[in-house]
């Protein structure tokens, strides 16, 4: 059997994160999870990040936040690719928002340029959730000046893309807000796991506060004292009162032990999974997709296309 990925847990993580328990710490979020969040807006080159459950949450997330902070309207239209992950379409719809699904090319996989801007032109939508798929490397320029110039919010889902570079700047680091995914089979793993990642202080505020019931519990001390004296809420009430309409979607701080430990190994995974793409498209030259070398591709599979499927997979 061909594995996607080997673990990136060894025995070494496991032995500390033994030891962490053995000092008997909180268990559910807390400081551990705020400083791998520091840790990870670091590695990726932005101002903000939060850890939760999933990199499929993340997405929800994302979409929330934007209606919370009446970036977009509660029935918002969002363009999705049509090769995505399910829960690229499924909080579109769970949201009560309008999907439309644009059309990908065949070289790496992400928006058709053409079919984008012809949505963008004739739908008017809100925003964009791009899918890197594989860790291919979309033209960003193009896709950021097409946002820009018909005023579409873009969301980048980076879960299988962790690492890939446009440019030599990191995917993730162009929209609004991006997802990442640390789920056990991905780049890094924190078991499960997932990362809304962003530069707007204001989305970063409301982002805590969705992911954990819509309370104000960890919100900075500046955004707490505007909150309680917008609503008159005392600093009794403050614990059980909700700002937003939000979830639970909190991971914890075991969660968080091993994803620092992760992030210290993330670069050389990257470099790595990069070595094993110019490998493989060393020896499928010839058959589609003709991959585009416009940035470091760290790669989650290899694609390809074909009409034999069945027999070069038998």
């Amino acid at each position: 059997m061909i594995k996607l990925v080997n673990d990136t847990i060894d025995q070494s993580d496991i032995d500390h994160l033994i030891e962490w328990l053995q000092q008997y710490p909180k268990l559910t979020k807390g400081p551990v999870t705020l400083e791998l969040e520091a840790l990870w807006s670091q590695w990726l080159g932005v101002k903000h990040s939060i850890f939760c459950n999933s990199g499929s949450s993340a997405n929800l997330l994302m979409l929330w936040a934007l209606v919370e902070s009446n970036r977009i309207p509660k029935h918002a239209t969002i363009v999705v690719p049509s090769v995505a992950w399910a829960t690229d379409l499924a909080p579109v719809i769970q949201l009560g928002m309008k999907p439309l699904l644009c059309d990908i090319n065949l070289n790496d996989l992400s928006v058709c340029l053409e079919h984008l801007e012809t949505l963008f032109q004739s739908e008017k939508p809100d925003a964009l959730l791009l899918v890197s798929v594989l860790g291919l490397v979309p033209d960003m320029s193009a896709i950021v000046a097409l946002c820009e110039r018909y005023n579409v919010i873009l969301l980048e889902d980076t879960c299988e893309s962790m690492g890939s570079q446009f440019n030599q700047k990191k995917l993730g680091s162009f929209g609004l807000m991006s997802s990442f995914s640390t789920y056990f089979g991905h780049h890094i793993s924190t078991i499960e796991g997932g990362f809304v990642s962003t530069n707007d202080s204001e989305l970063y505020e409301i982002l805590k506060a969705i992911r954990s019931h819509g309370w104000d519990r960890d919100a900075s001390p500046d955004t707490q004292t505007e909150l309680r004296k917008k609503w008159e809420i005392s600093e009794f009430d403050a614990l059980y009162t909700f700002y937003y309409s939000g979830f639970n979607l909190r991971s914890t701080d075991l969660q968080a032990t091993i994803g620092i430990r992760q992030i210290q190994k993330l670069d050389a995974i990257c470099q790595k999974r990069n070595q094993n793409f110019l490998l493989y498209d060393q020896h499928f030259s010839n058959i589609q997709p003709i991959i585009p070398k416009r940035g470091f591709i760290s790669n989650f599979a290899y694609p390809i296309i074909h009409k034999e499927k069945t027999r070069i997979v038998q």
